[in-house]
């Protein structure tokens, strides 16, 4: 059976084998803190979980270096935030597991998914970009997606003769942009754009009404579909941000 990772219950360090481990008053190992904040049965620094957050943010770079995961420090500090009120010392009624710890500093996405798939479905603007002939990043509010599959693909009408569109085809890099500002919560997600012009995808998103944009109806040849696919986003909401990719 593979033996449980055990994580400082101060500072979150792993505690890969007894040398890592702090002391009691007696001189024997205690396997729940590191030797860096507990030595002698008392806690090395006298601080709050704030402060313990400031101080284990200056290591983000050692971190990098054997992790998949790079961060910045300001990730780094919000991950820390989800995580350290589950660690004894900050908060001694809950446990974690090391799975926990992995879904909590690297994922956290269940809880984002979620709030990204509710901005998508009842925000009214969803904001694209697309790159001009010259390289600037150009950007324009649209009605919300008329469909999406989960937080990967999103489909937009548009029309057909349009600037945007002649930036698609010349070049697919894209993003979108959601923003809830009444909850200070806001998500980019970046991918491409494909410009659909055939008959199934312009039929599957057509609504009633739509002849207000394109006269002609649903065979109209000025509109199209656009089809946005994401590789990776970032989302902002409690004052940090969260880096995830999509696959």
């Amino acid at each position: 059976m593979e033996k449980e990772q055990k994580f400082c219950q101060s500072c979150g360090m792993p505690l890969s084998d007894a040398s890592d481990f702090g002391t009691n008053v007696d001189g024997s190992p205690n396997d729940e803190y590191c030797k860096y904040c507990y030595a002698d049965g008392k806690f090395v620094q006298q601080c709050t979980m704030d402060e313990m957050i400031e101080y284990c943010a200056q290591f983000v770079g050692e971190f990098n270096k054997d992790s998949e995961h790079k961060v910045t420090r300001e990730e780094a500090i919000g991950q820390m935030k989800m995580f350290f009120p589950h660690l004894k010392r900050w908060r001694k009624e809950i446990t974690i597991t090391s799975h926990e710890f992995q879904d909590v500093m690297y994922a956290g996405l269940a809880p984002v998914k979620q709030l990204i798939v509710d901005m998508a479905d009842k925000l009214p603007v969803t904001y694209i970009s697309s790159v001009d002939e010259e390289g600037y990043p150009c950007m324009k509010a649209m009605l919300s997606p008329r469909k999406r599959e989960g937080i990967k693909v999103f489909y937009f009408t548009t029309n057909t003769f349009s600037v945007r569109v002649a930036h698609y085809r010349a070049n697919p890099k894209a993003s979108i942009y959601l923003c809830d500002e009444s909850n200070f919560r806001a998500v980019m997600l970046k991918g491409t754009m494909e410009v659909l012009t055939d008959q199934q995808s312009k039929d599957m998103i057509w609504r009633e009404g739509d002849t207000q944009y394109y006269p002609g109806g649903v065979t109209d040849p000025n509109y199209c579909v656009l089809k946005f696919t994401a590789t990776e986003g970032r989302f902002y909401s409690d004052f940090y941000p969260r880096s995830f990719v999509i696959e």
